[in-house]
């Protein structure tokens, strides 16, 4: 039964790979046997994550390239296709927010900028559509892969004040059920294309939202708290799990869903 799980001979693709859950997500793969290419704008930092899960005795790449930038995506798959020879897997971890698109304190909705939730959107969206289309299209050429994005409880119950990042994240849901029709009917049942939607996990873009500097529940933090019925925030390596699953065999049925690892939090009305 473990051995559908197993992901040893696989390449993956980890965008956002130098952050906290693009990181945790990567380790995971390369624990269940993959070689995991860990691809981040600094190539410096790509290079640490990527050092630091080989002196594990893992399997990782440095792949420093832009999410947005189509160009140096395709220069990296060339790169990883002469190291590797393959492409199986992509998660596209890269995406955030951003405080200019947010409704909070003095801006309102009707201060917003177009600029500022249009770089928000394309972070997110066309930051997982290109390399859908980059590494996607190597898998593809072989007939079988994996992609994951990573989608948002925002995506699923809108949240107050990120009106651009759940404007984004809604897009990644339809994007993925959209792609996983298309490769599907296309290109065959090998492709499969799949999403995340984290809960409410604690990373440096939303530490200061969630936490005071004492590390008590700011406002917002415990509201968040008050409406997950696990009572707290995820753990990065509880994302492990579904990632593996979704990028395994043990999931060869499975295209086109999106799967909430969020402590309860969208199962909840409140009372």
């Amino acid at each position: 039964m473990m051995n559908l799980f197993d992901l040893t001979g696989k390449t993956a693709v980890i965008t956002g790979g130098t952050g906290v859950l693009g990181g945790a997500m990567a380790k995971g793969l390369a624990q269940a046997g993959a070689t995991v290419a860990i691809l981040g704008r600094r190539e410096a930092l790509a290079v640490q994550v990527s050092d630091s899960l080989k002196n594990e005795g893992l399997k990782a790449i440095p792949l420093p390239a832009d999410v947005l930038d189509k160009a140096s995506l395709l220069k990296a798959r060339e790169h990883l296709l002469k190291q590797t020879g393959r492409i199986d897997i992509l998660i596209n971890a890269a995406g955030g927010n951003m405080p200019e698109a947010t409704v909070f304190g003095e801006l309102t909705f009707f201060g917003l900028e177009p600029e500022a939730l249009n770089k928000v959107m394309r972070l997110n969206f066309e930051g997982s559509v290109l390399p859908a289309q980059v590494f996607g299209e190597s898998m593809k050429d072989a007939g079988s892969g994996s992609i994951i994005n990573i989608s948002s409880m925002a995506a699923q119950k809108p949240l107050t004040r990120v009106i651009g990042y759940a404007a984004a994240k809604a897009a990644i849901d339809n994007f993925t059920k959209w792609l996983a029709v298309d490769l599907a009917q296309k290109y065959g049942e090998g492709l499969r294309v799949n999403a995340i939607a984290p809960g409410f996990f604690v990373g440096e873009q939303n530490r200061s939202f969630l936490l005071n500097t004492d590390g008590s529940l700011t406002t917002r933090g415990g509201q968040i708290i008050a409406n997950t019925p696990m009572g707290r925030f995820g753990e990065p390596d509880e994302l492990v799990g579904t990632a593996v699953y979704l990028a395994s065999d043990a999931a060869k049925f499975v295209t086109g869903i999106v799967i909430p690892v969020d402590g309860g939090f969208s199962a909840y009305g409140g009372l």
